[in-house]
């Protein structure tokens, strides 16, 4: 092991002794060296609701989450339409399927896989993901590789490549740093200090533990690392949207397919979603245009036109029903305060 290595190990783990951020799945690390172990549970949990999500929007979720299903057998059990609903607002609804068919799986095999290739063979959990757990619940050595590390790395070691082609490069990088001892430990560390210290504007260098090692600081060029290559315009998709009420107050809502965008999610009736989409009211009424909200998916701007109206006769799509504004997914959210004309 090189001295510089070592060095670095060193000086970042001592950081995070004295710094580690306090999370409600994190074990401390000063009792990680007593032995305490993370709760795998709740280690895979924050993974899967971590990814494109902020910890700060993660955390009362998570709270909830385990205070309503405490153990991954308490979830593996749970009702669908319940874990959608205590889901929303998340985003990413694809990930809260394969969370049910993970908890599933890893109840019915009695436990979690304590490897990162057995890890990957669970449903939804991928290469990032399954090198987490290992790392933080079972201290296997395991390369971490998320934003806060990619950015840690390309400016630790002036990687101008820019992202996506530099992620082989970083992850070497990261091969090359990450220890036998404490992965997850050091996993966290440079995790945390991405998003402390390494942040994506103005970093903080002179705060840096690794100050003296960075090399992008060195040659004067950290803040603009990672270097990233042009993003591709996202193509507009537009459609309409039905919010219908009924004589007794109940709105008409339905739950979408399965598979597909806000896949098996609780929402007001649409239309397709394309170029020019055809009109599909759910239920024969004197519809009114209120308005038009947007939202943005990853690959996709989605104009939505909301229709409203008032209605006592049976509907062709979906049910009547009297949802919670703040259950439903973000989208339907927005639709919902355009059509009772309720602030932001």
């Amino acid at each position: 092991m090189g001295t510089d290595t070592s060095r670095i190990r060193d000086a970042l783990l001592a950081w995070y002794d004295a710094h580690a951020r306090e999370m409600p799945w994190r074990v401390a690390p000063a009792d990680v060296a007593r032995g305490v172990r993370p709760d795998p549970y709740r280690v895979w949990l924050s993974e899967v609701m971590l990814q494109q999500t902020t910890v700060a929007a993660v955390r009362a979720y998570h709270e909830r989450f385990t205070a309503r299903f405490p153990t991954v057998e308490a979830l593996a059990g749970a009702d669908d339409a319940e874990v959608m609903g205590m889901w929303a607002g998340l985003g990413y609804y694809a990930r809260a399927r394969n969370l049910l068919a993970c908890a599933r799986a890893v109840a019915a095999r009695g436990g979690f896989p304590e490897t990162e290739l057995e890890l990957l063979e669970l449903p939804g959990v991928g290469p990032y993901t399954a090198a987490a757990i290992a790392a933080i619940a079972f201290q296997e050595r395991a390369v971490v590789v998320d934003g806060n590390v990619e950015r840690v790395m390309t400016r630790l070691r002036a990687i101008e490549t820019p992202l996506p082609a530099a992620k082989p490069e970083v992850r070497a990088a990261m091969d090359a740093l990450t220890p036998a001892e404490r992965p997850g430990d050091w996993a966290q560390a440079v995790m945390d200090l991405g998003a402390t210290l390494c942040t994506p504007k103005s970093p903080s260098c002179l705060l840096c533990p690794l100050h003296d090692a960075c090399e992008g600081r060195a040659q004067g060029i950290a803040a603009d690392l990672p270097r990233k290559a042009p993003k591709k315009a996202k193509p507009t998709k537009r459609g309409l949207a039905y919010v219908a009420v009924d004589p007794l107050g109940r709105w008409l809502v339905e739950t979408r397919p399965p598979k597909g965008m806000l896949g098996g999610m609780t929402g007001f009736p649409t239309s397709e979603w394309g170029d020019d989409p055809t009109p599909a009211p759910p239920v024969a009424a004197d519809w009114r245009e209120m308005g038009e909200v947007r939202h943005g998916f990853t690959h996709f701007e989605l104009h939505l036109a909301v229709m409203a109206a008032e209605t006592d006769r049976n509907p062709e799509r979906g049910h009547w029903a009297v949802p919670d504004p703040d259950t439903l997914p973000s989208l339907f959210g927005k639709v919902w305060r355009v059509a009772t004309k309720r602030p932001a």
